[in-house]
């Protein structure tokens, strides 16, 4: 059963984020949809703007980001893109021989800067900034907001994090484009793009359990989906007390959907007899929506060992096989991460190689 409560408004702080994410590979890769160099902003982790190797030109990627915003807007942007290009291709070979590397495999240095802000009397406040690198997917420096120093958390890091801790005017540009410029901008857009931020979407909640690979026991799964902007509040309770990992709690974290939207699932593995209440809440502040579902203890058939499925499968695979042979081949490839900032690198950075 599930019950839908509105949030009380004393309750609701709307947040706001606006990022800038920049990838560079050390090569290119031949590979459809992967250039050499990305450049992205996000509002509310929705693209706002993008710019590639392939198409060095910033462009709108929201229909109010065209309407608002002045054809000189996209130019400036387009250059300090095409400048922050060159400044990557510059550093991410300086990282190479730092570290010893070859061009045998591909390497991707990654820089992502912006802020998020609470509402507050009607415009945004400052809550927190982020700017930080990382190399190889691993994490390389950050900038300390607070402290107003530049984080290395491995050996290879440290000759940058000296190098730009001793640029004091750099430092002073990194926290106030942070707590100051990202903050104008992100009111601004904000503002610009208020008709679709009121478009939040509510979760759809589900409840259920699947066969686990012990016999005895069932996964019990919460899954919220279809949701926007992405925080979201998600617990699973046993006789009203919150479950955590020291319980077995497992969690996919928030995640994307195709359309958008976002989705969480959390899951706990627990006995087939097992007679406590179990329930999922589910608190989405942007919609003002809270769900709470309880578990109406149904359970799937798993009349099969978890060992049956896979012995047969394995049988049909040598019986195929024995009739004929039949080449399968997958190549998967992927490149995450993140990476940023519109005016650091543009004005500073370009001057304090890594």
């Amino acid at each position: 059963e599930a019950h839908t409560v509105p949030l009380s408004l004393t309750t609701l702080r709307p947040k706001h984020s606006l990022t800038y994410i920049y990838t560079a590979l050390s090569k290119p890769v031949n590979s459809p949809g992967i250039h050499q160099f990305t450049a992205m902003g996000l509002l509310d982790d929705r693209m706002i703007d993008y710019f590639d190797s392939d198409n060095p030109k910033k462009v709108p990627k929201q229909d109010w980001m065209k309407e608002r915003l002045p054809d000189d807007y996209w130019e400036k942007g387009t250059q300090s893109r095409q400048s922050k290009q060159q400044w990557f291709n510059v550093n991410i070979n300086i990282l190479k021989g730092r570290m010893r590397q070859n061009d045998t495999d591909v390497h991707v240095l990654q820089w992502q800067h912006g802020c998020e802000g609470d509402m507050s009397n009607g415009k945004l406040e400052f809550h927190r900034g982020t700017d930080m690198y990382s190399y190889d997917g691993k994490d390389f420096l950050a900038f300390d907001d607070a402290n107003a120093v530049w984080v290395a958390p491995t050996n290879e890091a440290k000759q940058t994090k000296d190098k730009w801790d001793g640029v004091q005017v750099l430092k002073e540009y990194t926290k106030g484009y942070l707590e100051n410029e990202c903050m104008e901008w992100l009111n601004k857009f904000v503002n610009y793009g208020e008709e679709q931020l009121r478009g939040a979407s509510p979760p759809e909640v589900y409840l259920f359990t699947k066969c686990a690979k012990v016999e005895t026991n069932v996964i019990l799964t919460c899954l919220a989906t279809g949701f926007y902007p992405k925080d979201i509040i998600l617990r699973i309770r046993r006789n009203d007390r919150i479950l955590t990992e020291e319980d077995g709690l497992f969690s996919s974290g928030v995640r994307p959907n195709e359309d958008e939207t976002f989705q969480r699932k959390d899951s706990v593995e627990i006995l087939r007899s097992d007679i406590s209440t179990y329930s999922c809440e589910v608190i989405h502040k942007a919609t003002n929506i809270s769900v709470r579902k309880e578990w109406d203890h149904t359970l799937p058939k798993c009349s099969e060992s978890p060992l049956v499925v896979p012995v047969i499968a394995v049988l049909v695979i040598v019986l195929v096989l024995a009739a004929a042979v039949v080449p399968f081949v997958l190549y998967k490839k992927g490149f995450l991460g993140r990476c940023n900032i519109a005016s650091i690198l543009g004005t500073l950075s370009q001057h304090n190689a890594v």
